[in-house]
């Protein structure tokens, strides 16, 4: 899009001869000739940047600068006069000019000007953009009990410094949720350092977390800072806490005591201030009784635990997890949104999601790039969701202490297939399994199928 530079000056001349030469550098110009005018169109068209003298009749250009700044921060503002004087040009920075220009004009300095404020512009553009991108990127998505109950404790504990362990199965959103955190931390203008501890090699244990001197090893070609000292001020994030071996824990719990470090070959003690994200896959007092995590270093992480429900235990997350990622990979792909039908969403919820909501975005990508129409329907959809969704079920069948709560759930699986793969046509299913069609209507009104079918 064409950027727009609003020329507020009372001379004519001056107006058209910027407009000509900016409208040559491929912006959109439009000019004012006094500080009423310009205040009115910056009201209507919301230029990106203000050329303004500060001689005007009527209001005087710093009365303008003050009401644009003060009404419309994001506009940009470059100041001109041809009786300018040091203390004017201090003024008007002051207010939150962004350049002072001297007349007579020079062309060249005026666009070169120009373009420097307005890259300015546009960096501010995609820094707006590239926050909304990450509060998106990094929403929790739900509407269980469980997901609500989680954003609440995450309002209330992320403006802390408390520590949080994060608990929950692999795929279940523990990464995600330590970024939210992040987000909406005091800390957040600074950066989020991810620790893999399960990746660190044994043997670049040190390196890694505290960064080496040039020379201190054979291959240690540069001098290297390590992840605390990149997480000074921030937030540093430990995933997979559980699989880090016994050094590293003992390095880890180390600088987490002593908030102080030095570099591998290095003499200078460096300080530290960060705050602490864990996360674990597994059971971490358990791991702890087997003498495999330890004592001191698991209570030193876990102040405030946070435990995320594997998919299985809130399927009612998945319609709206599916519509979120069906949104997300169509914009990815740049094609228009799909829409996925109600028997291929029950088909959704009757998978057990092993490999919970990473599993399930895994899917809905594969299935937005690969379905030609843009209807995501039941036959699109993964045999093996719906062969171990099949599974899953007879084996729940089993779990019933009583023949009469096994029957009845039975009978409204049998009903609900026979239904889908007749089309929810309730005739025809009828006379498929051999049923009277008001026998059958009975029943679905009795197991609640009415309004399955979207």
């Amino acid at each position: 899009m064409y950027k727009t530079i609003l020329v507020v000056d009372d001379e004519e001349s001056i107006c058209q001869s910027l407009k000509g030469i900016l409208s040559d550098e491929g912006y959109e110009v439009l000019t004012a000739r006094s500080g009423e005018e310009a205040l009115q169109m910056i009201e209507e068209e919301q230029p990106d940047l203000v050329l303004l003298d500060i001689w005007l009749p009527g209001i005087d250009g710093i009365d303008v600068l003050k009401t644009v700044k003060q009404e419309y921060p994001q506009i940009q503002v470059i100041m001109m006069s041809g009786h300018g004087t040091i203390e004017t040009a201090v003024k008007a920075t002051k207010l939150g000019a962004f350049d002072f220009i001297e007349k007579p004009l020079s062309l060249e300095k005026v666009v070169l000007i120009v373009n420097h404020a307005i890259d300015l512009v546009r960096l501010e553009d995609e820094n707006k953009l590239l926050k909304q991108k990450a509060h998106y990127d990094y929403e929790l998505v739900g509407q269980s009990g469980a997901i609500k109950d989680l954003k609440e404790v995450i309002k209330i504990v992320a403006p802390t410094n408390a520590w949080i362990l994060i608990m929950g199965e692999n795929g279940t959103g523990k990464e995600l949720v330590a970024r939210s955190i992040h987000l909406q931390s005091k800390r957040v203008k600074r950066p989020l350092i991810e620790v893999n501890c399960a990746a660190i090699p044994e043997e670049l244990i040190e390196s890694e977390l505290f960064g080496h001197e040039k020379g201190a090893f054979t291959g240690a070609t540069a001098k290297k800072r390590g992840k605390f000292e990149l997480a000074h001020e921030g937030t540093i994030f430990l995933d997979e806490v559980g699989d880090m071996s016994a050094k590293a824990q003992a390095k880890i719990l180390r600088i987490l005591q002593e908030k102080k470090f030095e570099r591998v070959g290095g003499a200078k003690i460096l300080e530290t201030d960060v705050r602490v994200l864990a996360a674990s896959n597994k059971d971490l007092e358990k791991e702890m009784e087997e003498g495999r995590f330890r004592q001191d270093l698991y209570y030193r992480l876990h102040v405030i635990p946070l435990t995320i429900l594997p998919l299985r235990e809130r399927k009612e997350d998945i319609p709206p997890l599916t519509e979120h990622f069906i949104r997300e990979f169509s914009l990815k792909e740049g094609i228009a949104p799909k829409t996925m039908t109600g028997e291929a969403i029950n088909l959704m919820m009757e998978h057990n999601w092993p490999g919970n909501v990473r599993e399930l975005k895994n899917i809905i990508e594969r299935l937005v790039i690969m379905t030609p129409s843009g209807v995501i329907d039941a036959k699109d959809i993964p045999p093996f969701v719906k062969e171990e969704g099949e599974a899953n079920d007879n084996h729940a069948l089993f779990a019933h202490q009583s023949y009469r709560a096994a029957r009845r759930e039975f009978e409204r699986e049998f009903i609900t297939r026979k239904l889908r793969e007749n089309e929810w046509n309730v005739s025809k299913t009828a006379d498929s399994i051999g049923l009277e069609r008001s026998n059958l209507h009975r029943k679905i009104k009795v197991h609640g199928l009415e309004g399955k079918k979207e």
